[in-house]
């Protein structure tokens, strides 16, 4: 069964969410790349319109319910781009998350805070949402974001 962008948008208003505008591109690239029936979508910051939220390192400055939190907001984030560049109706699933971190050294939760996307997705999604990722730690971010996360989705033939 095809999750409709009604599903989705009912799954989000659910938590309290509505899709925001999709942010746009901080740089010369474009927010969504088609090649065959794969959209790849470029890396989505915590970004509320134009305010740049949960900047700093995680484990310093961002506890884990903030990293949570704004890995979530990049996953709303690219919700928002696929709505925009895609349409819902048009998924067959997600495939795959890279979570990019900026944490304080020898902070080590990278996971709890990487799975306020992955939960994002699935509530959203259902079983379109189910996905591989990756969670890297990294020096630093643009901006400095404490999150950022790219995504790739399979698009129904």
């Amino acid at each position: 069964m095809n999750t409709t962008k009604t599903q989705i948008l009912q799954a989000l208003a659910d938590l309290g969410i509505s899709l925001p505008s999709a942010p746009k591109p901080g740089g010369s690239y474009v927010s969504v790349n088609l090649r065959g029936n794969v959209a790849y979508v470029a890396i989505q910051f915590p970004i509320d319109g134009d305010h740049y939220l949960y900047t700093g390192k995680l484990g310093k400055d961002l506890s884990i319910q903030e990293g949570y939190d704004a890995a979530r907001l990049c996953a709303i984030n690219t919700l928002a781009q696929i709505d925009k560049y895609i349409g819902f109706e048009k998924l067959s699933g997600l495939n795959h998350l890279d979570i990019y971190y900026q944490a304080a050294e020898g902070w080590d939760e990278g996971p709890l805070v990487a799975n306020g996307a992955s939960e994002l997705f699935l509530h959203a999604l259902g079983s379109l949402g189910i996905h591989t990722r990756s969670i890297l730690g990294v020096y630093s971010l643009p901006r400095n974001f404490s999150v950022g996360i790219t995504a790739s989705f399979t698009l129904l033939s």
